[in-house]
């Protein structure tokens, strides 16, 4: 029974291995297409996505999209308060995270630490996305833009249940001790939360994530 059980479990790992295959090869192709990305750089930055939306439990078609409003996959991008690369963030507002960061601009990189800044941002929202795109691009306005702008990308990498399984995840961690249930590489904790006033655009003590000096 064992054995059989085994198999079982050996054959949906293949399966979902062939569909995240399948998914970062789309992935590619859309963005040579529609961005004009060389095929070797769409498929680093493909694979870094869908490797970091896996690590975070967020949608690819969420990091997709920050990155299209960000950057427009430009991994030299460079914003207001040093705002860095394809995901822009901002190594002032999250030096704890970027001690052993050699290259911000490098694309895997940097979208691991724009991900892994989110996912903060989430789990101390108690699992609300839109109040952590508010804090990661300042505003409520970035928050809705990239709401819309996540359309464009969700054909690309379909996963129905991955914002459900991150809201459970940021809600559990929430009710556990903060040593148990650290994110990956203890990331979770390393960011700083912009302080954002009554229109609804961060404070420049603490500058967010994205800069939007890049963006479209």
């Amino acid at each position: 029974m064992s054995r059989f059980l085994c198999l079982i479990m050996l054959s949906f790992g293949l399966i979902q291995t062939a569909v995240a295959d399948d998914n970062t090869d789309r992935m590619s192709a859309y963005l040579t297409q529609k961005f004009g990305l060389a095929t070797e750089k769409a498929q680093k930055i493909s694979d870094a996505v869908q490797s970091a939306a896996s690590k975070y439990s967020l949608p690819p078609a969420l990091l997709l999209a920050i990155i299209s409003i960000e950057s427009r996959f430009k991994e030299k991008a460079r914003g207001a308060n040093g705002a860095t690369g394809l995901m822009q963030v901002v190594p002032g507002a999250h030096r704890g995270l970027l001690r052993n960061v050699k290259d911000l601009t490098e694309p895997t990189t940097n979208i691991e630490v724009g991900s892994a800044i989110l996912y903060g941002y989430m789990r101390s929202a108690n699992g609300d996305m839109d109040a952590a795109l508010k804090s990661y691009g300042g505003s409520k306005a970035y928050a809705q833009k990239v709401s819309l702008r996540v359309q464009d990308f969700a054909a690309l990498a379909p996963e129905p249940g991955t914002a459900r399984r991150a809201d459970a995840r940021a809600a559990r961690c929430d009710a556990a001790p903060a040593d148990r249930c650290a994110a990956p590489d203890n990331w979770a904790n390393a960011f700083t939360v912009p302080a954002v006033d009554s229109s609804g655009i961060a404070g420049s003590a603490k500058p967010s994530t994205g800069s939007s000096a890049a963006s479209n």
